[in-house]
């Protein structure tokens, strides 16, 4: 199969045979899910097993786990990562955070009246702190500067939830709470794991009485995640960099997952892109880094043997992240079903419950 160069691109002969139209599936738009389940754990659950499709509740989860298996969730923090703003001239500008790079220097996509140019300054609606524009950055993001503000400080004072781009509505208060996971400590990430929103404690109280055990590692979800693939050919599709942290830990619980025979279960594609990408080197390892590994169909998983994850965009490099995992035919017969079925799509949608299958 294809392997993965350091720089984020695939190498190898067989990734020609992956075309971007083949990730295609049509989607009412009354399926995309505006608001999230209440409570969380009421969300529904697919079930692919080996040759059918069941349709399950999330709080049927644990029963389908083993006490030998590990799940791994993402404990990234969503940051309230969108800023409106107001020009020194007058004009409106957005701001939306794509990574702190440090303590006063941001990278951002941005929206304003007239394109932004270094030296402009931004004053923050209802805070009044003070934003230099320093200048381009690549990717179309602008380097911006907090002039006499810890930025963090900013967006959690004055920063909305960035609700993703298919949600047609502004945040209000209580998407603070659910747009934000259980287990979310490490402030970062500019989108949700979507995938651990489904979380509550009633749930996890169920998944640790059967002795299932928990742990965590740290990838910052970028919005970049949501940005199109814009060529037909996925080879040439460079994905965006995120960053990524894996503890001494976490390994030494996979190590005795492993040896116990037990499965490790990543709930979400984030985690799954942050062990695939720890183990690049052929040996998983601890330690931090940024990643732009981009998974099609015919990479060989080294980590991950079961996930959890919600369903994803038409043609979006995390639907081909799952057919590789999956087996694509199996995903998208199952996303048919899910269409059929009435599931809920996207970030505050419903879930899948995929173990892994090698060959297609």
């Amino acid at each position: 199969g294809p392997t993965m160069r350091r720089d984020g691109r695939l190498a190898g002969p067989t990734i020609a045979a992956v075309q971007r139209s083949d990730f295609h599936f049509e989607l009412p738009e009354e399926l995309i899910a505006q608001r999230a389940a209440e409570p969380r754990s009421s969300a529904r659950l697919l079930c692919v097993e080996a040759d059918a499709f069941r349709d399950a509740q999330v709080t049927d989860w644990p029963a389908m786990l083993a006490p030998d298996d590990l799940l791994v969730f993402n404990d990234t923090r969503v940051i309230p990562a969108r800023l409106h703003a107001t020009k020194t001239t007058g004009g409106r500008a957005e701001i939306l955070l794509e990574r702190l790079l440090d303590a006063r220097e941001v990278l951002a996509q941005t929206r304003a009246s007239k394109t932004l140019k270094p030296g402009n300054r931004l004053t923050v609606d209802g805070d009044g702190a003070v934003i230099e524009v320093i200048g381009r950055h690549e990717e179309g993001f602008f380097r911006l500067r907090f002039v006499d503000d810890v930025a963090m400080a900013v967006f959690e004072r004055a920063g909305h939830v960035p609700l993703p781009p298919y949600i047609a509505r502004a945040d209000e208060a209580d998407d603070h709470a659910r747009y934000q996971s259980l287990f979310a400590r490490e402030h970062g990430a500019v989108v949700a794991p979507t995938a651990s929103l489904h979380f509550d404690a009633p749930l996890v109280d169920a998944i640790r009485a059967r002795g299932t055990r928990i742990a965590t590692l740290t990838l910052h979800v970028g919005a970049g995640t949501f940005a199109p693939m814009r060529v037909e050919d996925p080879a040439e599709h460079r994905m965006h960099a995120e960053r990524y942290r894996v503890s001494d830990d976490l390994l030494e619980a996979i190590r005795a997952t492993r040896a116990r025979g037990g499965r490790v279960v990543a709930v979400g594609t984030t985690v799954v892109r942050a062990l695939e990408s720890a183990a690049a080197d052929g040996e998983l390892a601890a330690g931090a880094g940024e990643t732009r590994l981009f998974i099609t169909p015919g990479y060989r998983f080294r980590v991950v043997d079961a996930m959890l994850t919600n369903f994803h965009l038409p043609e979006s490099t995390l639907l081909m992240l799952v057919c590789a995992f999956g087996g694509t035919a199996r995903v998208l017969s199952a996303y048919r079903h899910a269409v059929e079925q009435r599931y809920r799509f996207f970030s505050y949608g419903d879930a899948m419950w995929l173990p892994r299958r090698d060959e297609d």
